[in-house]
């Protein structure tokens, strides 16, 4: 499936959107924190980010397995073990 350039700058606009929302997102974090010691934000972020994605695409796909690891980018068995853990309705 190609994607058009239009398509293609659209793509880039909503990676930008994402991005600035995870810049205000830990910024509010650390702010929340005040003072108190921050440990494996890695973590928590990617498992946070991951958990809604994979809502969302699950959602999205209206359940089909197949389909939200394609547009994952992944294979289905991989979604399916990242279903189970974050414990997401299949």
């Amino acid at each position: 499936m190609s994607t058009s350039k239009q398509d293609r700058r659209t793509l880039e606009r909503r990676k930008d959107s994402l991005q600035n929302c995870m810049y205000a997102a830990l910024d509010r974090y650390f702010q929340d924190m005040e003072g108190h010691e921050v440990v494996d934000v890695y973590d928590m972020v990617r498992g946070e980010v991951e958990q809604a994605m994979l809502e969302v695409v699950m959602n999205y796909t209206q359940g089909n397995q197949t389909r939200a690891a394609d547009v994952l980018g992944m294979s289905r068995a991989t979604l399916r073990k990242k279903l189970r853990v974050y414990d997401v309705a299949q």
